[in-house]
């Protein structure tokens, strides 16, 4: 009987602590979504006020398959290649 009660309060205990562990790994990745959302919107507006591009700072959020990105440093690429330095 006791022996049924201790692993009753095992199994629970494993149960209680594996939840908790989901739950917050759930929490703090929507926190994290959220938060950097937040700041990548603050952030185009202040570049939208310094006269800076809001592209290119969204850009400095965007993953290596964002087309709209890719297509956005081609032609930025394009555009400074013209202008060289010479000393």
């Amino acid at each position: 009987m006791i022996k049924q009660l201790v692993n009753f309060k095992l199994d629970s205990t494993i149960v209680i602590c594996a939840t908790l562990v989901i739950l917050s790994a759930i929490t703090g990745f929507g926190y994290y979504s959220v938060n950097d959302r937040k700041l990548m919107a603050e952030n185009i507006n202040n570049a939208i006020v310094k006269g800076v591009d809001p592209l290119s700072v969204r850009c400095s959020y965007a993953k290596s398959d964002d087309i709209i990105c890719v297509a956005y440093s081609t032609t930025a690429q394009a555009h400074n290649t013209g202008i060289q330095i010479k000393k």
